[in-house]
């Protein structure tokens, strides 16, 4: 008998149409989803699902990022630059997203104040330490205790006093800027940064002892700080040893090398101890740094052309001088600076309309460096005084009886007697060129 079963396998139940009931219910289930999915798909936080494929969001960057940002900017001497983001830019951006950092303000108003030394003329210099002195006193509200913050205060406060428009001013911010570097000092004596700001404000007391021991004594707590370094080349430089002083410097630049007005400073006590072709090789080391950096800073080829003109080299000298001025040619001071060069090499009638300039102003006609108007110098500091010395003196020398300026070098030099009444050198200069134009006014024309 055939056992092998063939043909359909045998069933259990009843053959019939198969029940669609169950995948009905999963396709509803499926398209209720979907619809239920659409309606949420959106762009912005009142969706729930966002499209694919969305740009993804740009981080917010933060405040710490942007302080290690400045930080980076200040080693690379990137101080200050109206073309790019700087150091200066990075620690503002940082205090938008938290302003009550008090040591970040303080940071601030310590670049502000080291950038003065970038800046060519008073004015400037005198807007860049009123900001750096909101930036402190605003840091000091939100920790009177930290005595990083009350250093610093001090540091503003005193480089604040050497462009007072008072002498009462001068004496009123230096003491303050005492109170803070001693309150500094007595809540942190190992601060090293509260010892040498607060030797650079006993120096500026003429407390001569006491700031060199300060200033010691910090290098020597913190030797790898470029502060420490600065503030003792200071007070060595105020003593009359250069040679020391530029050792200082010179470790000051080791630790920032990138600090163009500290090889301004080396170059500028080499001056001093007339090792000019020395000198020029550090004012040139600032040139590179700032060309580097794509800043355009005339102060170094003003340090270049005193130099020179020190040297009796006055052509080369009035090259690096209009240099300086193609940088800015609206800044008296720098006309100031050639009008100088031009007087020690004799050229008094090159000199007076660039020292007019400087002096009283000019315009775009009366302009013979470039054609654009000038606005002059107040009277409001020792350098600008010189520089009314130096027009007064030029016009009372090219005064003839047929040709007298002497009414006009009169004016100037009145000033510098209303204002300096108690300055001998300046008071010298008054006195010689005032008998000058006595003498020419009593002798007839011609």
């Amino acid at each position: 008998m055939d056992r092998n079963i063939t043909g359909m396998g045998p069933t259990f139940h009843q053959r019939g149409p198969r029940s669609n009931l169950y995948i009905v219910l999963v396709l509803l289930a499926i398209i209720a989803g979907g619809i239920w999915l659409i309606s949420q798909i959106g762009i912005g936080p009142e969706y729930r699902v966002q499209p694919l494929f969305l740009a993804t969001p740009t981080a917010t960057r933060t405040a710490d990022s942007y302080l290690l940002a400045a930080e980076a900017y200040f080693n690379a001497g990137k101080i200050e630059d109206p073309a790019d983001t700087d150091a200066i830019d990075a620690y503002r951006l940082a205090l938008e997203l938290d302003p009550e950092n008090a040591r970040a303000r303080a940071d601030l108003a310590r670049l502000l104040t080291y950038s003065t030394r970038l800046l060519s003329t008073s004015a400037e210099q005198v807007a860049r330490l009123e900001e750096a002195r909101q930036e402190s006193a605003q840091a000091v509200e939100l920790a009177p205790d930290d005595s990083t913050v009350q250093a610093i205060h001090a540091l503003v406060l005193d480089w604040s006093a050497s462009f007072a428009p008072t002498s009462e001013q001068h004496q009123r911010w230096l003491i303050q800027a005492e109170q803070a570097a001693s309150k500094a000092y007595h809540d942190d004596p190992n601060n090293a940064l509260a010892l040498a700001y607060y030797a650079e404000v006993l120096l500026d007391q003429g407390k001569w002892d006491q700031s060199e021991q300060h200033a010691r004594e910090a290098v020597e707590l913190a030797p790898d700080l470029m502060d420490t370094h600065r503030v003792y080349a200071t007070v060595l430089e105020s003593f009359g040893q250069y040679r020391a002083a530029i050792e200082e410097y010179e470790k000051a630049a080791a630790i920032n090398p990138n600090l163009t007005f500290l090889y301004i400073q080396i170059g500028v006590n080499y001056r001093k101890l007339e090792v000019y072709d020395v000198a020029l090789e550090y004012f040139e080391k600032a040139v590179k740094i700032n060309e580097a950096n794509g800043v355009q800073d005339p102060l170094p080829y003003i340090a270049i052309a005193k130099t020179y003109s020190r040297m009796g080299e006055f052509f080369i000298a009035a090259l690096n001088g209009k240099e300086a001025l193609s940088f800015d040619p609206t800044n008296p001071n720098s006309y100031g600076q050639l009008g100088d060069i031009y007087v020690r090499a004799r050229n008094f009638e090159e000199a007076m309309p660039v020292l007019k300039c400087a002096v009283l102003g000019c315009t775009a006609d009366e302009n013979q460096i470039a054609s654009v108007d000038v606005e002059g110098l107040p009277l409001t500091n020792f350098e600008v005084a010189y520089y009314y010395a130096r027009y007064g003196s030029v016009l009372a020398a090219l005064s003839r009886p047929g040709q007298n300026y002497c009414p006009e070098a009169l004016s100037v030099l009145a000033q510098l007697r209303e204002v300096y009444p108690d300055d001998p050198s300046l008071m010298g200069i008054v006195e010689d060129n005032e008998w000058i134009c006595q003498l020419i006014e009593e002798t007839p024309a011609p």
